[in-house]
This record gives C-alpha cells, sequence and structure tokens, in this order.
C-alpha cells in the first residue's frame, strides 16, 4: 500500500507541486484535502490545479479520513500547530519551507516526532537543484580548497499585487529569513559539510513594502562557519518584480576556497570557476536534478532508509528550521555574536 497522504491548507503556491507529485507518483495516493480559509478554497476550486477541496475543518478532517501522513500547506503562522495536530494524530508530516515560526514549536515537533517515531519533512528543494547539487560536487571533493568566504543572494520580487495577502497581516509571515533564508541556511551545511557555528549579525527592515510598515521585506545576514568560513547572505524582497526569478542574480552562491573561487546560481547552465594557476574563469557542467527529491527522501525516511548522501531526513529538516528561526530571532532581537556550537 502506498502512503496515504492528506493535504491541509493551499495559502501558498508552493504546495501545488507537492499535490501534482503526489498525484503522479505511484508510491503515495492523495486521500483528502482541506482548506478552511473561504476565500482560498473559492480560489483552489476556480484555479487551474488538480486540487479536490474535500474538507473545510482540519480535525474534522483527520477525524474521518484514514491517512498515514499529512501534506501542510496554510500561512506560515499556521503550520507549526497543524504539524503538531497531526503528529498528536499519529500522522507524519510534511511542509512546504517555512516548517513554522516558533522556536518552541520546533522543539516541541521534534520532541513528538522522536517519542511517536514519526518523520518531517520539508519542501528544501535546493537540494534537488542541479546548478547547487553541482556546486556541492565541487565543494566535497576540494576542488577549490578548503572554503573561506561564502556570499550568496536570494533576493525575491515583492510581488506586491499578485502574492498572498496574509504575507501583509501581522502574525502570519514570521520573517523573510525563515521565510527565504531557510534555504541558503539549509543549503550551505549541506554543500560544505560544515556547521554554522557562530552568527555574526542579522537585520531585517522594512523597505519596499510601504503599504505594510511592520512587514520588514529586507533581509541580510552574517554568520561564521565551525572553521571561521566568513557568510554573507542577502535574501530580501529587492529583485524587480517581471524578471526578478529568471535573472542571473536569483539565488547566486559563490565560494571562496584556499585554491579557487567557484560561483553558480538557480538559472545558471553551469558552474563558473577559477583556480589558482587559471588566467581566465572556466566551467564545469551540471549534474542531473533530483526534482521532487524531497518527497522521494521523506518516502525513504518513512519507510526506515538509512538517508543516501546530503538527503534530506527528519533530523536534517528540523535542524534547518531551527538554523533558520535563531537567525531570525538574532534579528528581530538585535542581537550579534550569537554562539550556536562550542
Amino acid at each position: 500500500m502506498g502512503l496515504r497522504l492528506a493535504f491541509a491548507g493551499f495559502r501558498h503556491g508552493h504546495i501545488l507541486s507537492l499535490y501534482q507529485r503526489s498525484l503522479e507518483h505511484e508510491a503515495v495516493e492523495i486521500v483528502a484535502a482541506c482548506e478552511e480559509d473561504d476565500a482560498a478554497a473559492r480560489e483552489v476550486a476556480s484555479g487551474s490545479s488538480a486540487v479536490e477541496i474535500t474538507h473545510r475543518d482540519f480535525g474534522k478532517m483527520l477525524s474521518e479520513v484514514e491517512c498515514d501522513a499529512v501534506a501542510v500547506g496554510d500561512y506560515y503562522g499556521k503550520r507549526g500547530s497543524l504539524i503538531l495536530t497531526a503528529l498528536e494524530h499519529g500522522k507524519h508530516a510534511i511542509a512546504d519551507k517555512p516548517l513554522c515560526t516558533g522556536r518552541s514549536e520546533v522543539d516541541r515537533i521534534e520532541e513528538l516526532a522522536l517519542a511517536r517515531g514519526l518523520k518531517v519533512g520539508c519542501m528544501l528543494t535546493m537540494r534537488d537543484s542541479r546548478p547547487m547539487l553541482g556546486l556541492r560536487k565541487l565543494l566535497r571533493e576540494g576542488t577549490i580548497g578548503e572554503v573561506h568566504a561564502i556570499t550568496f543572494g536570494g533576493q525575491h520580487p515583492l510581488l506586491h499585487d499578485s502574492r498572498p495577502q496574509w504575507y501583509f497581516e501581522e502574525g502570519k509571515h514570521g520573517g523573510t529569513i525563515n521565510d527565504i533564508g531557510v534555504h541558503a541556511l539549509d543549503a550551505i551545511p549541506w554543500m560544505t559539510g560544515l556547521r554554522v557555528k557562530r552568527i555574526e549579525a542579522a537585520r531585517c527592515w522594512n523597505a519596499f513594502a510601504d503599504h505594510a510598515p511592520h512587514f520588514q521585506d529586507g533581509a541580510q545576514l552574517m554568520l561564521s562557519l565551525e572553521n571561521g568560513c566568513g557568510v554573507l547572505g542577502d535574501v530580501s524582497y529587492f529583485a524587480p518584480d517581471a524578471a526578478g526569478y529568471d535573472l542571473p542574480l536569483y539565488w547566486r552562491v559563490t565560494v571562496w576556497g584556499r585554491r579557487g573561487v567557484a560561483e553558480t546560481s538557480s538559472s545558471a547552465a553551469e558552474i563558473r570557476l577559477a583556480m589558482d594557476t587559471d588566467h581566465e574563469l572556466r566551467s564545469a557542467p551540471l549534474p542531473p536534478g533530483k526534482a521532487g527529491g524531497f518527497l522521494e527522501s521523506f518516502l525513504r525516511d518513512i519507510a526506515g532508509d538509512t538517508p543516501g548522501d546530503g538527503e534530506l531526513d527528519t533530523k536534517a529538516v528540523l535542524a534547518s528550521a531551527r538554523l533558520a528561526l535563531e537567525v531570525q530571532k538574532a534579528a528581530d532581537e538585535g542581537c550579534t555574536q550569537v554562539d550556536l556550537i562550542g
């Protein structure tokens, strides 16, 4: 029997890709879909997606439907409570990022998952990306030597008119670093094999979203890895609206090593690098991608398989969620030099 998966919330478009992949996956059966918000339910029903809303109450869905796992795509501030409820009912859980918006929620999710032998997945899709897989391979092989500096830009377009309006409602978003930065905070240790040792500084502020002064669309951070490598990142909602996702600047990552430098981005067709002996940039080809790898990892985690090299599992998902929330907290409270490991 395949995994019986019920969906809870369709407040962000990312969850639709999980729904579609689940429809097409021979080892997954979608058994229910719940949307409690009236407007969102109408939008999903009238859209081009294949989603069929079966329930309007999450608790009722859990009591009426036999399922093995719940996929959560509600607004960010609600996700933690839905995941916790699913775990309390003995269900595995997978969510779009961010997993939740509270550090206490991560702690409780971890506690329940461990106590009940349940698994937690997340749509951390950077691990499935061809450019990032290629960059990871290059770094893990030691091509550019020990890594000493990383810069990344994950700026997104704000798209105020088309972005879900709950983003701009107080208490529903949870912070831009937790929202966007979690991708890089998951990917950098995955690529380098190095843990984040210290949050040197982080900042969030309101800039473009002048219609919602409380919404901090600017976000920057500075970290140190356990070998002393410095990390500088910007994940602001500052990219141009029309071309923001297609620019070569979208998720551009530059890594400076002892013997050379390497760079790629989400839209790149290659990795560009220069070694100490090179007089100009050269290119390295990209490996195959792993589209939908986050779902495959979740299924293997539930099956009890040993994680493959660089594969997501519950431990990795929770570690990345916790790290993102720690950096968000540093930004919110103006904290600097926050040690994460001794």
